[in-house]
This record gives structure tokens, sequence and C-alpha cells, in this order.
């Protein structure tokens, strides 16, 4: 009889390692002179100067953690103020704010679902969305990547009383846009609640970075939930859930993730106002974006993308992997998707655009993929 109960974890390890799926941790310097396209920094502001002194102004004045739990002790006048600031940007009727996007998604979906509702997801969701859908107690049903047809027959056969459709708007790994216009058209047609993940939409897509919900002439629809990161193109650290006021209501007694967990701390909330104010300013950041998005794709050979995510599917994990420590050699940091993230047989360099990229700096990345994926050519571009 084996007497190590967690040997299995040892098989488990050498297996992913001869798969290629091994991960490790490198802590990143302070500063460096590599070429960031790994990060989700899409408008280039976590080192904006009035971005850090809103953090250390908030941190001054509340401290540095926020204490306790919101409906205790975590919530402070900036909360409020984040809340009412991101509702009026997004134009929607009201936000909440959890201590990540995560938590939001986890805490909107548990909280709007339950054992006598029924969750359609589509199958490319983020996994904080899957994990929304299996904790939810509902009865779970995936639809094809992007197929509204399919959603509209899982409604119509439903018996449950309750539904969600649950979709990201930019989906992360492809890059790609969800139909949400005709999402919400079957939605509401079935009496059910559309929940969009705008965690790569905000900031980017949308008049000024309002998000695709607001570009898609959504905003404010009373069956219609948002979540959001502050973690992306706010360069901070949270999340939200924005909708109507009787939907932030419920969620303050019902959401799980936010009534225990302590809540997001004053630094990030401050971080997150002044990107707001940064971006309300500098509407332009948005577009910017894209346009860099769209020179990357060419430099790589894919196909342009409708967001600031490149993707460049390379096929096997071992590939990818290879492809991206050779970037890295090189002065060029990328994001290496491998399974589970993404199918077998779909590994890829995720390339993300910053707004603020430079011309000196596409110069550099022009010459690095040319070298790496000279004998590792692209698959396929980004999804139609």
């Amino acid at each position: 009889m084996n007497t190590d109960p967690l040997s299995w974890l040892d098989d488990r390890a050498s297996e992913r390692l001869a798969a290629g799926l091994r991960r490790e941790l490198r802590p990143r310097a302070a500063r460096s002179a590599a070429i960031d396209l790994a990060s989700n920094d899409y408008l280039g502001l976590t080192r904006h100067p009035e971005v850090i002194a809103g953090a250390v102004a908030a941190v001054r004045r509340w401290g540095a953690g926020s204490t306790g739990s919101r409906l205790v002790t975590g919530t402070t006048e900036e909360h409020i103020a984040l809340e009412r600031e991101l509702a009026e940007f997004t134009g929607a009727e009201s936000g909440l704010v959890f201590a990540s996007g995560y938590a939001a998604n986890l805490g909107a979906v548990t909280a709007l679902a339950g054992r006598d509702a029924l969750v359609v997801s589509d199958a490319a969701s983020h996994a904080s969305l899957v994990d929304a859908c299996r904790l939810s107690r509902a009865r779970v049903a995936v639809a094809p990547h992007g197929d509204v047809d399919a959603v509209a027959r899982i409604l119509a056969a439903r018996t449950e009383r309750r539904a969600l459709v649950v979709t990201d708007s930019v989906f992360s790994a492809d890059g790609d846009l969800a139909p949400l216009a005709a999402l919400h058209r079957v939605t509401r047609a079935a009496g059910a609640v559309l929940v969009v993940d705008e965690a790569h939409g905000l900031g980017v897509r949308g008049s000024g970075g309002r998000g695709l919900v607001h570009e898609a002439g959504l905003a404010g629809e009373p069956d219609l939930v948002v979540t959001a990161t502050l973690s992306k193109a706010l360069g901070s650290q949270g999340g939200a859930v924005l909708g109507a006021r009787r939907v932030r209501d419920h969620l303050v007694d019902a959401a799980r993730t936010f009534i225990f967990d302590t809540g997001l701390a004053p630094a990030a909330v401050g971080a997150a106002r002044a990107a707001l104010g940064v971006l309300r300013r500098e509407p332009e950041r948005a577009a910017a974006v894209l346009e860099r998005a769209a020179e990357i794709a060419r430099i790589a050979g894919v196909s342009e993308p409708p967001s600031a995510v490149v993707s460049v599917v390379l096929g096997e994990a071992s590939v990818a992997f290879e492809a991206a420590l050779a970037c890295r050699e090189r002065g060029l940091e990328v994001g290496c998707f491998r399974p589970p993230t993404v199918p077998a047989g779909t590994s890829r360099l995720r390339l993300t655009a910053r707004a603020d990229l430079g011309d000196a700096e596409l110069g550099v990345i022009r010459e690095v993929l040319a070298d790496v994926l000279a004998t590792r050519r692209p698959r396929v571009g980004v999804p139609a």
C-alpha cells in the first residue's frame, strides 16, 4: 500500500513535463528593457504618473488594506465613487466593486442563477465564467462558440423558470468578438438575462473605450448585466458588476464573493479611478490600441484582430513554448497559451497591443517575430 497520499502529484508533474505543459512562476523585474507584448496593460496606464498618484493618495488616506469585507469595514468613499464613475462611463444604472474580476463573475452568476435556473455558456467562455456556472447549482448548457441559433434552441427547450446566457464580449485567447446584439435579441425573446464579461472589451472597444456592450447599443438595458475587471485596460486590480440598481441590491445581499471577501484595497481603487479619469480625458487611447494590434498582426502574418489580442496559432505546445522562449531571449515578452487554456493542437503566441507602443518598439517586434516565426509558420489567424 502506498503510504504517500500525494505521490500522484509527481505522476501528473511528469505527464505535464512530457507534454510541454509544465508551468513555472517567473518574477518580472521592476524595470525591464524588454518590450511587453504579454501583459493586459492595453492602455499603458499601470505606470502612468496620475494612476500611481491615485494609488498613493488612497493609501495615505485609507491605509494599505480595506480592513474587512465590504459589508463590515471594507467600503470607503473611494469604492462608492468608483462604482458611480464606472456606471456613468459604461452607461449602466449602477455598479458594484469586487476584489477581482474572477470574484465578480463568480458572484454575479451564482447569485443570479440557482437550482431552478438554466445557464447557457459559450464554449469559449473564460475560466471564471466556467467556474461560476459549475458553482451556480443551475443546469448548465454549453453552446458552440458564437452560435446564436444554438443558444436560441437551448432557451426555447428549457423547462426552468429562469435562465442566464453568459459570454465574454472579447474572448481572451483569440481576441474575437461575441455577437452581442444577436445574443441579446434571442435572450430577451426567451425572457432570460444576458451576462457579458467585458474584461477585454472595456478600454478598447466602444466610444472612448466604453466597451463592446456600449458599442452594440445595449448599455443600460435592464435584462443585461456586465462584469468587468480593473486589472487590464485600467491598469489596476479588482472587478465590478454593472447593471440595474435591483441587480446591485441583490448582489449585496446574495453574492458570496462580495459578502465574504475582504474589500478591494484602497490603493487599487484609487488607481482605477485615476486610470478611468485619464481614459475620459484621452479617449484616443482606445483607438490607438486597435491600431497597434493591426500593425502587430501584419508583422506576424495573421488576420487583423478586432481587439487588443493578436493570436498566432503554432500548433503543438512545445512549438509555442519554444517560440515564446526565443522571443524572450531576444528582448520580447509574449504570452504562450497552451492546453487547457486553449484546445489541444492550437497552442499559440498571444500578443497583446498597447496604446503606448512606439515606432522603435514596433521595429524591434518586426525583427524578432520575423526571426522566430521563420521556421514556425502560423497555422491560422484570428477567427473572423
